[in-house]
């Protein structure tokens, strides 16, 4: 079986799919490995290392897709006018596995089915026991959390921990982080790791025990109704508690020097936590990190891509955080997809279990049709 690696070739994506480590465990899957040539360059993989593993390295695209059983990307490939996709020279019936936002570009999965792709999307693996190896979504918000407070620290203009000298005294850093989910939690362990004082908020009661074992407070506002979903998730809360909330939020924002918001909703806009007049009640100085910058930011002063001021405050909307943390996240991507594949082999062949509920719940089309429900509802098709 060949199983392909391509090189990325969206704006600020430079993870790459495999890393020599992972290279070397399909190979010894018994996939005959094919990488594009330069496809880990930026992430710090070299093609040698891949070659030392036991992959074959092609010169452009099409040769490294051609005759492929599974093809392995980051994100989802060009469309048509973009410019070069695997799509145009991959085989019927091979495999696409991949970070395929499909609810943002629902669209596409018809281009899939079309070119007779059964095509899978990482983002969409249930968040089960079993399928903890397999959860890109867990790995790379992890890096990004870590990411957005180093990113922070470089422009702020003070220093993070408390400094006792002969000058005098300095006072630690105080960061409150919005969303205590994974990239939450994460920025929270660095910022106290650094030596900040930390607290964070969310509207789920449970994330008060993990944001109090890592060091950090816990910040709710009084009468605080639990707003999570049966599956671990938040839900959307009553207009009193958003206002509660809203108040809390504003008036923790008056002293603090960074804010690092983390709320995301896979194919919706970003939920707004601080808008232009929380801003403006912040100190000089402070600085905002926005994770969810690619879908609108949850800040409405954050410009997607750049790093502005507004009111004083320095706010950071860098994109696709995880890729400027490309080696490590790279290689967790990378064995997280050899755990969605190891099921998927057996004697050395490839045997989808199609029953198997965590392929259920990844597969967007087989047999040259979309197929999963949340995108086949969305165009109307009610099979």
């Amino acid at each position: 079986m060949k199983l392909a690696i391509q090189k990325e070739r969206r704006a600020y994506e430079r993870r790459v799919a495999a890393t020599p480590d992972t290279v070397k465990k399909l190979v010894a899957m018994g996939f005959d490995v094919t990488v594009e040539s330069g496809a880990g360059e930026a992430s710090g993989y070299l093609d040698q290392a891949f070659q030392d593993m036991g992959a074959a390295i092609a010169g452009d695209l099409a040769a490294t897709v051609e005759d492929a059983d599974i093809v392995l990307g980051v994100q989802r490939p060009l469309e048509d006018g973009e410019g070069e996709t695997p799509l145009d020279s991959m085989k019927k019936g091979a495999v696409l596995i991949g970070l395929l936002a499909p609810l943002s570009n629902k669209d596409q999965a018809a281009s899939y089915a079309n070119a007779g792709i059964d095509a899978f999307a990482m983002e969409f693996v249930p968040r089960i026991s079993r399928a903890q190896g397999m959860d890109v979504l867990s790995s790379q918000s992890s890096l990004a959390g870590y990411r957005a407070v180093l990113d922070g620290a470089a422009e702020f203009g003070r220093a993070f921990p408390m400094m006792m000298t002969a000058a005098g005294t300095i006072a630690p850093a105080r960061v409150f982080v919005l969303g205590a989910g994974v990239a939450g939690l994460q920025a929270v362990a660095t910022a106290r790791r650094l030596g900040a004082s930390v607290s964070a908020t969310d509207v789920r009661a449970a994330a008060a025990e993990q944001v109090e074992s890592l060091g950090a407070t816990f910040l709710t506002p009084e009468g605080a109704e639990d707003a999570e979903d049966a599956s671990g998730y938040a839900k959307e809360t009553s207009a009193d508690a958003q206002a509660k909330q809203t108040a809390m939020v504003t008036e923790t924002l008056k002293t603090q020097d960074m804010a690092i918001c983390t709320a995301l909703i896979p194919g919706r806009a970003a939920p707004t936590l601080i808008d232009d007049e929380m801003v403006a009640v912040m100190k000089p100085g402070s600085v905002i990190v926005d994770l969810a910058a690619e879908a609108g930011g949850n800040c409405t002063a954050t410009k997607p891509g750049e790093v502005v001021q507004f009111h004083g405050v320095i706010i950071v909307g860098h994109l696709n955080i995880p890729s400027r943390i490309a080696t490590d996240a790279s290689a967790m991507y990378a064995r997280n997809l050899v755990n969605f594949l190891t099921p998927m082999i057996t004697d050395g062949g490839l045997a989808i279990d199609w029953d198997d509920e965590i392929i259920q719940a990844t597969c967007l089309t087989r047999d040259g049709a979309v197929t999963h429900p949340r995108l086949t509802e969305a165009s109307g098709d009610g099979s």
